[in-house]
């Protein structure tokens, strides 16, 4: 294939333009994040650009062949004779142009996404079958038509600039759709038109409802029995304890009645947290807004090591706790971040299943920044590169009984407060989780 011809040119620019469209709808629903979907829009709109100045040359080109030679033939040089003598005749290079358009043309209508270019005034210039099947219209000359039919959508296409995107709700005959509308404005031979392309990602979404409904009956799970699990296991220890400590009252010293005392205060905070942080997520829609107060920074971490101590104790894992400095206080919403540390301490603990002696590491300072920091750290076998890239996506998680949106949560927490949670791990083993205040 002779790559330099313009037909074949003209071939490779459409299905460029065709790929970049079927691959930005399909990542539409996988990540709607804006910057991500910003990056397929500049890519579109290169290529269109790139495009239509290509078709524009070769405009340019035919302008140039049809003047007429201004110098007699004898006062041009053999070679150069006998080189025009070889051109295309006109004719044949008209025909071919018109075939390219014509091409080009067809592509545009057979193309799955909906396409409409229109000028300022709302004349429309292209509009292929895909966007009249989607808006329900036989014919349609200019946008303003959509005024009675489809308001919402009419202004959605006039408001947006280059780059704009926006997710449009419509009834078009009795029938709800959601529409994708990206906008590019370009300037066609000194006027401005801008081309919209129109998707409608209903079923899409309502696929991605249902996932949603399923993934969030996970999430509560995981939440709910990631705290309730640590406070069941210490009240039924602090029950045992007191069935055999009543049958003997005298043995009881103070020290027992403030361990008994400090066991029940720290199931009662942490139940009022999970209750806290259950009514907050009622609406399932986003994560709560943390309420910041100055806390005792020691004191959380005492509070955190008691609700898992039963545990770490039963299968030997050695819990340290490190404060650089004493009577560190950070400001932050108690209750999250303590959800937080939860779900960082059920990994770690998970991570050291294989491990002969296991450690954990809970420690609190500031970093070279002097900005506050708590850590997570384990000795376990460390996360390798392809999960490291992936842990904290919603849903992922290389455990089969996980739910893969702690992490994320804790992520979602943490820039609630400003923060940050980062993950650093080791080759020869070991993770530390970083939350940055």
């Amino acid at each position: 294939m002779d790559f330099s011809k313009p037909g074949t040119q003209t071939v490779l620019r459409v299905l460029g333009i065709g790929l970049t469209s079927v691959f930005w709808a399909t990542t539409y629903v996988q990540n709607g994040s804006f910057p991500f979907q910003l990056l397929w829009m500049i890519l579109f709109s290169v290529q269109l650009l790139l495009l239509v100045r290509f078709v524009d040359g070769k405009r340019e080109e035919k302008k140039d062949y049809e003047e007429p030679v201004q110098e007699p033939l004898q006062a041009v040089p053999d070679a150069g004779n006998s080189e025009r003598a070889e051109e295309t005749p006109k004719p044949e290079r008209d025909k071919a142009r018109e075939e390219e358009f014509l091409f080009l043309k067809n592509i545009v209508q057979h193309a799955g996404t909906g396409l409409m270019a229109f000028k300022a005034n709302g004349d429309i210039k292209i509009i292929n079958r895909a966007a009249k099947k989607l808006l329900k219209v036989d014919e349609l000359s200019n946008v303003n038509q959509l005024s009675t039919s489809i308001p919402l959508l009419l202004e959605s296409m006039k408001r947006l600039k280059t780059g704009g995107r926006d997710l449009v709700r419509a009834d078009i005959d009795g029938n709800i759709q959601q529409l994708a509308v990206y906008a590019i404005q370009l300037n066609l031979h000194n006027e401005e038109v801008k081309l919209i392309s129109l998707q409608n990602i209903q079923s899409e979404l309502e696929e991605k409802e249902m996932e949603a409904w399923q993934n969030l009956v996970r999430v509560l799970t995981h939440e709910i029995m990631n705290s309730v699990t640590p406070i069941s296991s210490l009240a039924n220890t602090v029950s045992e304890d007191l069935a055999d400590r009543i049958k003997k009252p005298e043995s009881l010293s103070p020290e027992d009645i403030e361990d008994y005392l400090l066991s029940i205060g720290t199931i009662r905070k942490r139940s009022e947290g999970l209750i806290r942080f259950v009514k907050d997520f009622r609406n399932l829609t986003q994560v709560p807004n943390p309420e910041l107060h100055r806390v005792h920074v020691e004191s959380l971490l005492k509070d955190v090591i008691i609700l898992h101590k039963k545990e770490w104790e039963n299968n030997g894992v050695k819990v340290d706790m490190m404060v650089e400095r004493e009577g560190m206080h950070i400001l932050m919403d108690k209750g999250l971040i303590e959800q937080v540390l939860i779900n960082l301490i059920k990994n770690a603990f998970h991570a050291l299943e294989e491990t002969e002696v296991g450690e954990i590491t809970l420690r609190a300072g500031y970093d070279k920044d002097k900005h506050p920091y708590i850590s997570v750290k384990d000795n376990g076998s460390g996360i390798d590169d392809e999960a490291m890239e992936k842990i904290f996506i919603p849903f992922y998680t290389t455990r089969k009984t996980g739910s893969g949106i702690g992490l994320s949560l804790s992520r979602q927490i943490m820039r609630k407060h400003r923060g940050t949670l980062n993950v650093r791990t080791w080759n020869e083993g070991g993770t530390e989780f970083i939350l940055r205040f």
